[in-house]
């Protein structure tokens, strides 16, 4: 049996013990990720049952707080750099992956995915890229710029990594918070592609 067939056979039961995982308050998003991931994928012949699992699980550790994040770090010898000490919600990528792995028997492909959701990174993958946009244009998000960045999301999945990785950059300048340098990094990377694409 394949991955992707197991994870077809267990997509019920996953999301059942995927979406316990979450507090109350995170339920709808995931849900919303679940759809529109499963729409992105359907768009760009990528396996709908991998995108929907990855989605259910890109935020399995997300309630977990800083002490907890480092903790499954060291159980599972994640390295931990500077950049994630002073923003440890970024955490929950590499924990999520992981336990994605250990406790459901994901893919690789699915816990890359899962790895990549909250920085990008370049030459992403293109289920990390539908997870990645899945994550920011679900249906329940709501700022300035949203409506046209899903729209290109279906257009052109490159586009629009450099739109929502700039979206992110400003974001976070805005707000005078760092960012971590995998994102500036994917940033750069998807900006080049878009402007040759040109």
């Amino acid at each position: 049996m394949s991955s992707a067939d197991r994870v077809k056979w267990n997509l019920d039961s996953l999301r059942r013990e995927a979406l316990k995982l979450l507090k109350p308050k995170r339920v709808a998003h995931v849900l919303g990720v679940e759809e529109a991931a499963v729409r992105l994928a359907r768009r760009y012949g990528e396996d709908e049952d991998l995108a929907a699992a990855a989605a259910m699980l890109h935020d399995c550790t997300k309630r977990l707080d800083k002490d907890e994040q480092l903790k499954l770090c060291r159980d599972y010898a994640i390295p931990v750099d500077s950049g994630e000490l002073k923003s440890p919600q970024l955490l929950h990528a590499k924990t999520g992956a992981v336990i994605a792995q250990e406790r459901f028997g994901m893919p690789e492909c699915v816990c890359s995915a899962i790895r990549w959701h909250t920085t990008g990174r370049p030459n992403m993958t293109r289920l990390e890229k539908i997870i990645y946009l899945a994550d920011m244009l679900e249906p329940n998000r709501d700022f300035p710029g949203v409506d046209e960045l899903r729209a290109l999301a279906f257009e052109d999945l490159d586009a629009a990594m450099a739109k929502a990785l700039e979206s992110s950059v400003k974001s976070l300048r805005r707000r005078e918070m760092n960012v971590y340098k995998d994102t500036l990094e994917a940033y750069r990377w998807y900006s080049r592609i878009s402007e040759q694409e040109e």
